[in-house]
């Protein structure tokens, strides 16, 4: 098991990659391993980064949630640091990063880069946009302090990497490993790093639009299923109000009246009724399986903390 891995998934960064592995190498203990794993480079970026000193390995599948599932799949280590190969995360910060998993026993730190240079060293406004949107949302739906969402320089601990479902395939990750950490009730901690835009000639591999579309579908799906009571609830709540909307005024004519005048609305608000009763007793029904997974989860952490000390004692 290692002590320190550091985790650098890559896709054409022939012009970064061996400056980012050699800035680990001069900040971290001498038996850190840093691993590239390279995701159908075409400009020799797997090649400059073994030239470079660091472990390559190959994920074959597209996009970042692919080759993250991969990286936490085979490697065992005390502390993980997760960092792009386009050198905008600068090294030095990753030594309290570890220092927090290794000795604070934290399951995720978080580098915060919008508390420090990224809104001026960013020059795409709509990413910087994203950002505060993402932030807040989750901060708001989830009731949590995570600075940085979207952050890709993370450390994680051993219990996080092998207890979290990779479940996004592409630039969504960062955000599932957020919500991940704050509904197991997970240690979490910021660190602000500074931050540096991409050097000329690289190129971001996120599309501002149709990842933010994507980012924002997976908040929406991850409240869904984390919090099914509230999500339901406000449908159920909504399909209430309409159904009250359009009963009470068939009900003032029936009472002035004596008769019912408007029978498609009268049956429109029925079905309104009923599908508001239904959406509150899933939303009930899914809570209370949504609170019996974690329990299951609580007990498989126990598993998951077994294996590591087992790990531990082989290791020495």
């Amino acid at each position: 098991m290692d002590t320190i891995a550091v985790l650098i998934p890559c896709y054409n960064e022939s012009r970064t990659v061996a400056k980012v592995v050699a800035d680990f190498k001069a900040v971290l203990p001498e038996d850190t391993v840093i691993y590239v794993y390279d995701n159908n480079s075409t400009d020799g970026t797997a090649e400059i980064a073994a030239a470079a000193g660091a472990v390559v390995r190959h994920e074959y599948q597209q996009g970042k949630g692919n080759v993250i599932r991969r990286m936490f799949r085979e490697i065992d280590a005390r502390c993980y640091i997760m960092a792009d190969g386009d050198d905008t995360y600068p090294a030095e910060f990753a030594p309290e990063m570890a220092k927090k998993v290794l000795e604070r026993g934290v399951d995720m730190v978080v580098g915060d880069r919008l508390s420090a240079t990224y809104f001026t060293e960013n020059k795409r406004p709509f990413h910087n946009f994203g950002n505060k949107l993402v932030r807040h949302s989750i901060n708001a739906l989830f009731k949590s302090d995570i600075r940085d969402i979207m952050t890709g320089y993370r450390a994680f601990s051993y219990q996080f990497v092998k207890s979290f479902p990779v479940l996004s395939k592409g630039f969504e990750i960062e955000t599932e490993m957020s919500i991940h950490a704050i509904e197991k009730n997970m240690l979490v901690e910021n660190v602000v790093v500074s931050y540096r835009d991409r050097p000329e000639g690289s190129v971001s591999k996120l599309n501002t639009v149709s990842d933010g579309v994507k980012v924002l579908g997976t908040i929406g799906k991850l409240y869904k299923n984390n919090k099914p009571f509230a999500f339901f609830g406000l449908i159920a709540l909504v399909l209430a109000l309409i159904a009250a909307v359009m009963f009470f005024p068939v009900l003032n004519e029936f009472l002035h009246t004596g008769e019912v005048l408007r029978f498609p609305t009268l049956i429109v608000s029925g079905f309104a009724a009923i599908a508001a009763i239904q959406s509150f007793f899933s939303g009930l029904i899914l809570e209370t399986l949504h609170e019996k997974n974690r329990h299951d989860f609580e007990m498989r952490l126990i598993d998951i903390h077994n294996r590591y000390r087992q790990k531990m004692e082989g290791s020495r």
